[in-house]
C-alpha cells in the first residue's frame, strides 16, 4: 500500500524518449498554429528557387549559353537553392530555440522544468530536421516541372545520406547560434540570422567556392554547408556513389562528433550563466 501511495503522490516520470518527443510534438503544434507563416516561407522557398534557376534559362537563351552545360548549370542552381532551403530550415527552428519560448511566454516554464537540456535540443533537433524535409520535398516537387533536368545518372542513396549525416553537424551550428538569443535579448536573433547569412555567403549555395577571394574562401573550409553541397551535387549531378563521396562524409562526421556535444556543453553553461544574471526573461 505504501508503494501505491508514493506512485499516486509522485507520478513515475516519463521516459527520456517519451521527453524527446514531447517537444517534437509541441513544435508541430506550434507549426499547425502558425500555418500562415509557413505558408508564406514556403512561397518564398518556391519563389526563390525558380528565381535563382531561371538564371540557368535566360543564360541558354544567350550568347553566353554556347560555350557553357546549360543543363549541367541547371542542375547546380536546383540542388543548391534546394540544400539551402533545407539548411535554412534546420537553422532558424534549432536556433531559435529561446526566441520561440520567449514569443509564446513559456521561456520559464521550459528552462526551469526538471528536464536535461540535451533531451530538449535533441526533440528540437529531431522536429527541425523532419520539418525541413517536408518543406524541401513540396519545394522540389513544385518546381522540377519548370525546368528539363535528366535525373537518370544520380545516386540517390548517397545524396540521401550525406544530407542525414550532414543535418546533424548543422544541427551543432545551429544549437551555437541558439545561444546567442539567451545571451542577448534584444539582439541575439539578429546576431543568429548573420551566422547563417555568412554560412551562405562562404559555402557555395549559387556558385563555386573558388571564385571567392582567398581570404573568404578559407571559411568555406569550416562550414559543414560546403561538404553538404559538394557530396550532393557530386552524387546527383555526376553519379558518384557512396564510396565516391567518403571525403565529404568524413569530414560532415568530423563536424558532428565536434559541433554536437560542444553545442550541447556550451549551450548548457551558457544557459546557467543566464540564469545568474536574469537574462531569461520574456521581453528583451
Amino acid at each position: 500500500m505504501v508503494g501505491l501511495a508514493e506512485q499516486l503522490r509522485f507520478p513515475a516520470r516519463p521516459g527520456r524518449h517519451a521527453l524527446v518527443w514531447a517537444f517534437i510534438e509541441r513544435q508541430t503544434n506550434l507549426w499547425k498554429r502558425y500555418w500562415a507563416w509557413e505558408v508564406v516561407w514556403l512561397v518564398y522557398g518556391v519563389v526563390n528557387t525558380l528565381a535563382v534557376t531561371l538564371i540557368a534559362n535566360q543564360v541558354d537563351q544567350s550568347s553566353v549559353g554556347q560555350s557553357i552545360d546549360v543543363s549541367r548549370l541547371v542542375l547546380f542552381l536546383l540542388i543548391g537553392t534546394l540544400v539551402w532551403a533545407f539548411l535554412s530550415a534546420v537553422l532558424d527552428d534549432i536556433s531559435l530555440v529561446i526566441s520561440w519560448e520567449r514569443w509564446e511566454g513559456t521561456i520559464e516554464h521550459t528552462l526551469m522544468a526538471p528536464v536535461e537540456r540535451w533531451l530538449h535540443l535533441s526533440g528540437m533537433v529531431l522536429f527541425g530536421i523532419m520539418h525541413a524535409t517536408v518543406r524541401t520535398l513540396i519545394i522540389f516537387a513544385i518546381a522540377l516541372p519548370f525546368f528539363s533536368v535528366h535525373l537518370g545518372q544520380a545516386d540517390w542513396f548517397a545524396a540521401t545520406v550525406v544530407l542525414l549525416v550532414g543535418s546533424f553537424s548543422v544541427a551543432g551550428l545551429a544549437i551555437f547560434a541558439g545561444i546567442l538569443p539567451m545571451l542577448y535579448p534584444e539582439r541575439g536573433q539578429q546576431m543568429s540570422m548573420m551566422i547563417q547569412a555568412f554560412v551562405l555567403l562562404v559555402s557555395g549555395v549559387y556558385y563555386e567556392v573558388g571564385v571567392l577571394p582567398a581570404w573568404l574562401r578559407m571559411f568555406s573550409y569550416v562550414s559543414p554547408a560546403t561538404y553538404i553541397l559538394d557530396g550532393i551535387r557530386s552524387a546527383i549531378i555526376d553519379g558518384d556513389s557512396l564510396i565516391d563521396v567518403w571525403q565529404q562524409l568524413a569530414a560532415l562526421a568530423a563536424f558532428g562528433v565536434v559541433l554536437i556535444p560542444g553545442g550541447l556543453a556550451t549551450f548548457a553553461a551558457a544557459e546557467r550563466w543566464a540564469k545568474k544574471t536574469g537574462r531569461l526573461k520574456r521581453q528583451g
